[in-house]
């Protein structure tokens, strides 16, 4: 069997640094292992409509930086096929069969599109089309054959659905669909990266980010306001690294090599928090330190980035090639389900021959 990949990303903002973390990294590392036959990174327009139905020119601006972020980000067109969601219809179709699959019911349970309706004010006001993204993102893992997703923590319900939908699939109409299998990211700091300001997620709708897209300035103003220990008021005071935002991106982002570079009086981030507990650090000192590493870890993204914006053309030829091989494949596995479902009437005169 091949192995796929499908993953992605809705076009509402730029995308930042908790989604290099908790998941293009680690795109980039499986492109470039050599042990996957296709890759498929998906633009997800449509989804982004389905809670900006009255800001389309929103999505499309965001369609051209979100492409640009990944190519920055390492994402390599000779590899991965990058597309547009919208530009594959039967994905659309797919979700359709898919609904008569699912209850409403199960649907409300996943724990991510509760938190999602809550995190957006939506209370009973929720549109139709929101509220099924757990069967519409299925009806995009399976269009692909994809046997790996790489996200974040936040997706696994979403992944569980989906393997619901084709076990249900494949006892109702035949083995058809291919299970898929999230990917999270090896270090677990990377699961779900807090905001700027303490919350639990990092988020584009929250504006509590540090975008890809952001110079070395905004970047380090952004790191020198962050949350921290709210009880380490005084240098001297005894400091809490758990829940501490900036320790946090630190097991996140910090490698060995950058304390000889950036902090010699320390040989670990292991030592670096155990004076942070027992007292005498402060955090602007931390926060420099952050800094530093922040800005090395995102220097080769905005050199990949600085030149790839000046290829406009070139983006563009991306974008509709992908496009086009995204189709192929969803076509291919459209006229499985159909035949599956033995709704494939027309062919081989397949209506008319029984």
């Amino acid at each position: 069997m091949k192995q796929i990949i499908l993953t992605g990303d809705r076009p509402t903002g730029r995308l930042h640094v908790g989604h290099y973390v908790g998941s293009l990294m680690e795109r980039v590392a499986l492109q470039n292992s050599g042990k996957y036959d296709e890759i498929y990174i998906m633009i997800a327009d449509a989804q982004a409509l389905t809670d900006n139905a009255e800001h389309p020119e929103k999505v499309r601006q965001n369609i051209k930086q979100v492409a640009l972020d990944y190519l920055s980000c390492g994402i390599d067109p000779e590899k991965s096929n990058i597309f547009i969601q919208s530009r594959v219809p039967e994905l659309t179709e797919l979700s359709f069969y898919y609904m008569n699959l699912v209850t409403v019911s199960r649907v409300q349970r996943n724990p991510t599109v509760k938190a999602e309706i809550q995190q957006k004010g939506f209370e009973t006001s929720v549109p139709l089309g929101f509220f099924c993204y757990p069967v519409s993102q299925a009806a995009d893992i399976t269009a692909f054959r994809a046997t790996a997703v790489p996200a974040g923590e936040d997706q696994m319900p979403m992944l569980e659905q989906c393997k619901e939908i084709v076990h249900k699939f494949n006892e109702v109409y035949g083995e058809t669909l291919t299970e898929p299998q999230i990917v999270l990211p090896s270090n677990k700091a990377c699961l779900r990266l807090p905001g700027l300001d303490g919350k639990a997620k990092m988020s584009k709708s929250l504006g509590n980010c540090i975008y890809l897209s952001d110079d070395e300035e905004t970047v380090k103003k952004k790191i020198m306001s962050m949350f921290t220990d709210p009880t380490h008021l005084k240098v001297s005071d005894p400091g809490h690294v758990e829940g501490n935002p900036v320790f946090i991106y630190l097991d996140a982002f910090c490698k060995p090599e950058y304390f000889p570079e950036f902090l010699p009086e320390y040989q670990s981030l292991d030592e670096l928090k155990a004076h942070y507990t027992k007292g005498g650090l402060g955090d602007i000192k931390v926060k420099k330190f952050l800094n530093s590493v922040l800005q090395a870890e995102l220097a080769p993204v905005r050199e990949r980035r600085q030149a790839w914006e000046k290829r406009l053309p070139e983006r563009t030829d991306i974008l509709t090639g992908g496009c086009r091989v995204a189709r192929e494949k969803a076509e291919s596995t459209l006229a499985d389900v159909r035949k599956a479902m033995r709704i494939d009437y027309f062919e081989n005169g397949a209506l008319l021959g029984e």
